[in-house]
Order: C-alpha cells, then structure tokens, then sequence
C-alpha cells in the first residue's frame, strides 16, 4: 500500500505543492472547505466591480485532472490528531503518513469594537461580492438622499491598511468613482465621494524601499485618495469611525486590510504560535517534534535574515516545492533539505495607468510598472478561459472607461 499524503488547503502553497507530488510514489489528498482555487491578488477587482468571481477562480477538479494519484475531497478540516496521524474532518477521519498544512491566514481585525461586526473583509468570494453590493448600494441610497450629511456619510469610503491589498483597493475604489458618477449617477458631485485610506505607521507600502512607497502614496494623492498616516483606528460603530486621536470619520463603509492572523486549525497545532499565530517550523519547513507533519505558506513561520518571511503566495508556492521536495526524499531514505527563500519582487497597482514595482534591486513606477503588473497577474491566473475573459474585462474598462460588473446580486 502506497504511503498517503495530505494536504490541507487549496491554496497558492497547498494546489503547488500537489502539482509538485504527481510523480511521486504516494497517494494524494487534497482537502478544502471550497471545490475552487481563488486568486486572491485579483479579490479586490471583483469587489469594485471590475471582475465577475468566476473569473479568478478555477474548479480544483478541473486544474488537478488526470493526476492519477491524487483525490480532491471538499469537506471541513476540524482538527489534527498528531499522535494517530489523522485528519479529522466533516466527511470522517483521514489518516495520513505525510502531512501538509497550507491552511492559509484569516483577517485579523485585532480585536477592536464593532470593526469585525460592521466592517468587511476581503479574503474570499463571498466577502468580495458583499463589499461590491455594499457600495453600489450607497451610491444609489446617496443619489436621492435629501440631507447633505447622510450623504456624506454615505458617499465615505474607507480603507483601513497600506499594504498592497489596501493600496489596491483604494486605487481601485476612486477609479471606480470616476466610472460610477460620469456613467449612472451624473447627479452627484464628485467632490461629496471620499476614499480615505488609513495607515497606522509612518509609510504604506512597507516591503518597499521608502522612496518607491512615497511615489505610491502620492500617485494615490494626485488620483484623489486622502493618505492618512499615523491613523491608528479605535473601533468601528454606526458608520462612524474613531481613531486614536480621537477624531472621527463618518462613514458608511469600512474596508479592513490591516492584517492578518494564521487560521485556527494553524494556531492550534503549535505548543507555542509565533507571530500572527503562525506556526514555527524548522528550516526544512517540519514540525520540530512531528517530522512527517509540513506547514507552509502563511500558517508558517520562519526567519530569513532576522525577520519572518512574508505572508504572501510566493512563498507559499516556493515553501510548496521544498515541502513535496522533502516528502520524496523521505520516501527514498534521504536527508531532507532547507528551505531557501528567492525573492521574486513586489508590485502594487494604483489604479489606471499607475503601479509601483520593486524586482531585482530595480524600482520604477507609473505605466512601465502598471504594464509588467498586468503581465505578471495574466500569467499566474490559473485557466486560459479565465485570463482571456479577465484580459477583455481590463480591456473594456482601460478604453471604454466602463466597468462591467455593477450588480447588486444577493449577499
């Protein structure tokens, strides 16, 4: 009987590190609360209106068909038993010989009153979707909204993180002012919409230089995003938000990007969670006393050069690779090897035309940098029917100045 691999997660880490398997001599499990691989890099277009969900999301099945030696289950992870190597999930327990945990991260909303209850996420489909039919639906609340005040309110968009989830979404929502007023709403004044972005440190962008991440905060600036800096945000209640200083910001709606934390069944596995509630792991990405158990991608953690390593899909699909690597070289009596981090690069859009890019050493901005972004996303899209549809939805939008998914569809 072949020796039995699982892997919990669909993600970046966990569908790389079982494309990585599909020679070796193991039977394969892939387990996900969800029968699709997301595309999380592109959730915020589906959330402005500018992707259908579809169309950054591909059926696991059909990515992983005519691998013969894996089995795709969609069921409910509920807990790890390390001492009986067993999966215990909502369709039964699942024994394994080999284990690999890419269970990914959830929002971390630190616990601040109301920002959890009254604010959105933006991790999966479901949210995405939720965030798009919220703001459609201020739009046409503020269209015939007699008192200037409650459309204020209404027309008040705010972003809380400046990472590049966050910068993108603030990008991506004045774009989306832009398009939403000139074509479905020219009775209202573009100057009641506002797209606040909240930062709590001195910079966005922090895995950036500082000189590449300030022309990303006055691109923002120039496009007519307000750059908060310092905002440190308190809690969250009847559409107004407070900040440290004690300030408030009316707004119907608020956008949290601000962090992230390991998912549950990642926290529980270790004695002692590290930062974010990942989990510590050796250099050869195993557990210290459970060697045949593997945990990557963001439920990982592991220090390069004195930090940990980035919660972000290149090193979920690198981690990915070294962890299949390891699981052959067990089965054949070999000594596994270290994981070794590559730093492909980063990239943030800002809207049209406007991107930062930092790869290599080398730092450029504006439409260069826009222009490699849309390459680079085009080709990790998973799905030759789902980059040319994607492809046509960002032609559609850069010369007809249209975006072509402004439904409101049930929550």
């Amino acid at each position: 009987m072949r020796p039995r691999v699982v892997i919990v997660g669909a993600g970046f880490g966990g569908l790389r590190a079982a494309r990585a398997l599909r020679d070796a001599p193991a039977e394969v499990v892939l387990l996900d609360r969800h029968n699709y691989h997301l595309f999380q890099p592109l959730l915020y277009q589906v959330a402005t209106a500018g992707l259908e969900p579809s169309q950054i999301a591909q059926p696991v099945r059909a990515i992983l068909r005519g691998q013969a030696n894996l089995t795709f289950r969609m069921t409910e992870v509920d807990g790890i038993d390390r001492l009986g190597r067993i999966v215990k999930t909502s369709s039964g327990p699942l024994s394994y010989d080999f284990l690999i945990l890419a269970s990914g991260s959830v929002t971390n909303f630190l616990g601040l009153p109301g920002v959890a209850q009254d604010g959105f996420s933006l991790k999966d489909l479901n949210e995405a979707v939720a965030i798009r039919n919220h703001v459609l639906r201020c739009f046409e609340a503020a269209a015939h909204e007699g008192s200037a005040e409650r459309r204020s309110q209404l027309l008040a968009f705010a972003v809380a993180g400046g990472g590049p989830t966050g910068v993108e979404m603030a990008g991506a929502l004045v774009e989306l002012r832009r398009v939403l007023l000139a074509r479905d709403y020219p009775g209202l004044d573009a100057r009641e919409v506002r797209v606040i972005l909240l930062e709590a440190s001195d910079r966005l962008l922090p895995a950036m230089p500082r000189r590449l991440a300030a022309a990303g905060a006055d691109r923002l600036v120039r496009k007519g995003v307000e750059v908060r800096l310092g905002a440190v945000v308190e809690s969250y209640s009847d559409e107004v938000i407070r900040l440290r200083s004690g300030e408030q910001i009316p707004a119907a709606s608020l956008i949290w990007a601000a962090g992230a934390h390991a998912s549950t069944l990642a926290s529980d596995l270790a004695a002692a969670p590290g930062p974010q509630g990942r989990v510590p792991v050796l250099p050869t990405l195993r557990l210290p006393d459970s060697p045949e158990v593997f945990v990557i991608g963001d439920a990982a953690y592991l220090e390069a050069a004195g930090r940990g390593l980035p919660m972000m899909a290149p090193v979920a699909m690198q981690m990915a690779e070294t962890a299949a690597e390891n699981i052959r070289r067990a089965l054949a009596g070999k000594e596994p090897i270290p994981f070794r981090y590559r730093d492909p690069g980063s990239l943030a859009t800002i809207g049209r035309n406007a991107a930062v890019a930092f790869i290599r050493g080398i730092s450029f901005t504006g439409f260069p940098a826009w222009v490699v972004w849309l390459v680079v996303h085009l080709i990790q899209l998973i799905g030759f029917r789902n980059r040319l549809l994607v492809l046509i939805n960002w032609a559609w939008d850069y010369f007809l100045y249209d975006r072509a998914v402004r439904l409101i569809t049930p929550d």
